[in-house]
């Protein structure tokens, strides 16, 4: 990576993680979609889930009063069986394949409530939780819209859910990085140390999403966290498409 590319890098820790403060996730799209321009496929994924320990541990950490600890274990339990099978079948990503399962992925959180009534305060629904979300995690890089289904339908405040999505996906994008370190070994060690120099930036657009987030009520959190989403997912589902013609 130049000069040039690691600036750009660096600002794009700090707006996604900030992005990612306010809405718990969609920071984690964006950033992955800027990698995939510069990285293979598993490189990408495996330093997405790098950066992403970051952001989402400090927002995990600033929010750790309301952490749903119960919650967390179960969903715990569906990621280990995710990567378990994952691993049994020796899956290998590619870029068209992540970015039309991306694309996709928004079409979920506008599913009316009565059709999907997934709620993550029930511990078989938290295990679903982590058997589907951690396992696109893996497999994509990403699961954000897949487990908000999860949590944005349930009785929680917001900062509840942000709070434990937050701590699920410190789990999950460690995961990921141990699943794709075969690949991350092509990295020089001077762009791990360029990529762990992002981390006061990752901090730095938690807490500026974090301030935001406290000025936000629960209807528009809501609310803007589905078209924020559909947004991204459209620029994916365009990009794969594009790969395939």
């Amino acid at each position: 990576m130049s000069l040039p590319v690691i600036i750009a890098l660096l600002l794009s820790v700090f707006l996604t993680s900030t992005l990612s403060g306010v809405f718990g996730m969609a920071g984690g799209l964006v950033l992955l979609g800027i990698l995939l321009m510069i990285l293979p496929v598993g490189t990408a994924i495996a330093v997405q889930g790098a950066i992403q320990i970051i952001a989402n541990g400090s927002r995990a950490f600033l929010s750790r009063a309301f952490i749903d600890w119960k919650i967390l274990g179960f969903i715990c339990l569906g990621l280990i069986a995710a990567g378990i099978i994952l691993y049994i079948i020796r899956y290998t990503p590619d870029l068209a394949t992540v970015c039309i399962t991306i694309g996709l992925m928004p079409i979920l959180v506008w599913i009316p409530k009565d059709w999907l009534a997934l709620d993550a305060s029930k511990p078989h629904h938290a295990f679903l939780c982590g058997l589907l979300g951690g396992g696109l995690n893996l497999a994509v890089g990403v699961s954000g819209p897949t487990v908000d289904i999860f949590f944005i339908r349930t009785m929680m405040d917001r900062r509840a859910i942000v709070a434990t999505k937050a701590a699920t996906q410190v789990v999950s994008h460690a995961s990921k990085v141990i699943f794709y370190w075969n690949a991350a070994a092509i990295l020089t060690p001077f762009e791990w140390g360029a990529i762990a120099f992002a981390a006061p930036f990752a901090i730095a657009g938690t807490s500026a999403g974090h301030w935001i987030l406290q000025r936000l009520t629960d209807a528009n959190f809501r609310k803007w966290t589905r078209w924020v989403v559909t947004v991204i997912g459209i620029f994916y589902l365009a990009r794969g498409i594009s790969l395939l013609i």
